[in-house]
């Protein structure tokens, strides 16, 4: 797979290199040629010095071959501009962004043709209601931005759920939801159509807006 990585900042450089050790094709593009002379001195990743915000920059770069663009600088202005350029004029099949102010998170959506929108403050909000939380549902990722047609949702089954004790098929899932893992004692259970859920149960389903609130209430009830 490549990835094309705008922004050579500790989040670009760390997501870099962790893909890279991963066996993928990775390049950073970052503008500051001291920052990049800097980092090539420590570093085997790929940099192409050049403004990500500029067409042919991007274009001289390869992002047209890119399978993934993510837009990683501290500016949420240029990612959103990144986000929309490699969608739009190089059809990117997937554009992962950074949000760095929270307010800004409504924006990060497929109008600026961004695909996964990733807010550490809304992350590390899920991350802690995830933990506390029995017997309701937290939404722990968002595909589009807000107001996306896709979203990862967690629910811990409470004793008094209606899902415990009976096998995923019995459960009338919505077509448009899925259930993508089950969290047991630490370890993940692939779901398949008999596999029995129990009270404990860490259930991570793939909803869109339309099917959020009938998957809930077959986990939770109500």
């Amino acid at each position: 797979m490549k990835v094309v990585i705008a922004g050579a900042g500790n989040v670009g450089t760390y997501i870099a290199q962790d893909l890279k050790e991963a066996g993928h094709e990775v390049l950073v593009i970052e503008e500051s040629a001291d920052l990049v002379a800097k980092l090539r001195a420590t570093s085997s990743i790929n940099f192409y010095v050049g403004d990500a915000c500029e067409v042919d920059h991007l274009q001289q770069a390869g992002v047209a071959d890119a399978d993934v663009m993510v837009a990683a600088t501290g500016d949420d202005e240029d990612n959103l501009v990144v986000s929309l350029l490699a969608k739009q004029e190089f059809a990117v099949p997937r554009v992962v962004a950074r949000v760095n102010h929270p307010k800004n998170y409504w924006l990060f959506n497929e109008s600026w043709g961004v695909d996964v929108s990733v807010s550490t403050p809304h992350l590390l909000t899920s991350l802690v209601e995830e933990a506390v939380s029995v017997g309701s549902l937290v939404r722990l990722l968002q595909f589009g931005g807000e107001g996306g047609q896709a979203r990862l949702v967690e629910v811990t089954l409470a004793d008094d759920s209606p899902a415990a004790d009976k096998a995923i098929s019995e459960l009338a899932v919505p077509r448009d939801a899925t259930i993508v893992a089950v969290v047991r004692s630490n370890h993940v259970v692939v779901p398949r159509g008999d596999t029995v859920l129990q009270v404990g149960d860490e259930v991570l389903a793939l909803v869109t807006p339309e099917s959020e609130d009938p998957v809930k209430a077959i986990l939770i009830g109500g």
